[in-house]
């Protein structure tokens, strides 16, 4: 399992952080949320005990509202980031497009055969 460095090596900096240092420690955060998230549904799925599993699961969920923050954030401090999530989600949509098996053209009745059902 990956793990995640501490950004500032154990104590804060001496200065404040830029925009771009705050957004890449946000980066981190966010990333560390879906490590806990994964590590907590992993556990999760792994038992049988039922307190365990619900208290688990709570746990992961509320890390995955800690990601949902983390990205509003990251959204607020850049402009532009909205901008290529929703860029990389239309490739995604463009590439699902593509696996969807085509519908197959529908195949005019016989006019013969219409024709008699109609008139008798």
């Amino acid at each position: 399992m990956p793990e995640f460095m501490d950004p500032f090596t154990g104590m804060a900096p001496g200065r404040k952080l830029t925009a771009r240092e705050l957004c890449r420690a946000l980066r981190m955060s966010l990333s560390a949320e879906q490590e806990a998230i994964n590590l907590y549904e992993a556990l999760a799925d792994a038992t049988d005990n039922a307190l365990a599993k619900k208290v688990l699961q709570d746990i992961a969920d509320e890390e995955r509202e800690h990601a949902g923050e983390f990205l509003r954030l990251i959204n607020i401090l850049l402009p532009d980031e909205a901008e290529f999530l929703a860029h990389g989600a239309k490739e995604v949509d463009e590439m699902a497009a593509e696996l969807k098996p085509k519908k197959a053209a529908k195949k005019p009745a016989a006019k013969g055969r219409a024709a008699k059902n109609i008139t008798k």
